[in-house]
């Protein structure tokens, strides 16, 4: 928005200081000049005639006295004002310039303000604060641009590359090409639909409301028992009833993806899940727990990201986009909560949600 140029802050503090400095100078004069008029008389008679005294003239003596004092003040307030205010203002003009080199692209300028800890310290710590968020989070933004990018071009390009197949060979069999078509077109559509699913949780646009952790994770566990079944993984569900608040879609999207994940990622054929709910102080816990191979804590801090598998996590036909712990963890966050992945000691993963836990009902 376009506005009319107008003074400055320096010269306005300027101003203010000499302005203020003039008027703390002309009050104690006048107040001097005033006490002392109303002591004397008009004119003062000495005994041989002459006069000790002339009002007027004591007046015109004190007026030529307070403008040269005046004055003084004013050529005072006005210097010693514009540098006074440039000091103090001295952080601020940092803290614009620091603020167009990032409205110009560059995040990585900081401000890095000396001194102790009074209002601009606080503005510019805040504001470096700020920069190292939208750093980082413009950091993930690509990447995970480059990362999704990448990951549906895979299957455009083997699609790509059977149609010039099927056009080249003629003869050959287009069942087991429909057959393969159907599979990579498949999972671009999953692919697609977690993106979405992806960029909703992290919008957090939902109306909250009541939602049973451990329904979820008994419905979520009976949509993946045929899955489990054929893998030879067994589950376990337990736990109490865990009241929580938020997108019935969003949680019961995020325990699946959980269960789902403790299915895919375990031992072939001898594995086991445990899915359980309950209550903490102040908020309500869902952990999945599966056995498999053991995992490096180093490795397990990445699972969360976009598209990143950790060693011996195998891709295969279920082992889903690479979205499944990025899901949950924008889910947890979007309904105030955190997500713990850590692996087990004697192989596999344990994580661990923790949702606030709804205000209780008021009685009456």
């Amino acid at each position: 928005m376009d506005r009319a140029p107008g003074p400055s802050v320096r010269l306005r503090l300027t101003l203010s200081y000499a302005g203020f400095l003039m008027l703390a100078g002309t009050l104690p004069l006048a107040t001097a000049l005033v006490y002392v008029l109303q002591g004397l008389p008009g004119r003062a008679i000495h005994a041989n005639g002459s006069f000790l005294i002339d009002r007027p003239l004591l007046l015109g003596s004190f007026a030529s006295v307070a403008a040269v004092v005046l004055a003084f003040l004013l050529v005072c307030g006005l210097a010693g004002g514009w540098i006074l205010a440039g000091r103090m203002l001295a952080p601020l003009t940092r803290i614009t310039e620091a603020t167009r080199v990032a409205t110009s692209g560059s995040l990585s300028h900081r401000i890095r303000l000396e001194g102790r800890r009074d209002e601009f310290r606080e503005l510019a710590d805040a504001f470096d604060a700020m920069l190292a968020r939208l750093e980082a989070h413009l950091a993930e933004q690509r990447r995970f641009a480059a990362n999704a990018s990448h990951e549906l071009r895979t299957p455009l390009a083997i699609t790509q590359a059977l149609l010039d197949v099927a056009r080249d060979d003629p003869a050959r069999d287009h069942g087991e090409l429909v057959g393969r078509l159907h599979a990579v077109n498949a999972r671009a559509i999953d692919l697609t639909e977690a993106l979405l699913l992806l960029s909703r949780a992290e919008q957090g646009s939902f109306t909250p409301e009541p939602v049973d952790l451990s329904l979820l994770a008994e419905e979520a566990t009976e949509t993946l028992l045929p899955l489990a079944g054929r893998r030879g993984v067994t589950l376990h569900v337990s736990g109490d009833t865990a009241p929580a608040a938020g997108s019935r879609a969003l949680l019961l999207q995020m325990t699946t993806n959980l269960v789902h994940n403790a299915v895919v990622h375990n031992l072939a054929g001898q594995g086991t899940a445990w899915v359980t709910t309950g209550v903490r102080p102040g908020a309500v816990v869902l952990t999945v727990e599966n056995t498999g191979e053991r995992l490096a804590p180093r490795s397990v801090a990445t699972f969360t990201e976009p598209f990143q598998r950790g060693t011996g996590r195998v891709r295969d036909d279920h082992a889903g986009v690479g979205l499944g712990l990025a899901i949950v963890r924008s889910v947890a966050h979007v309904h105030d909560g955190t997500l713990t992945v850590v692996p087990r000691p004697a192989g596999g993963l344990r994580v661990v949600v923790r949702l606030p836990a709804p205000p209780a009902p008021t009685a009456g």
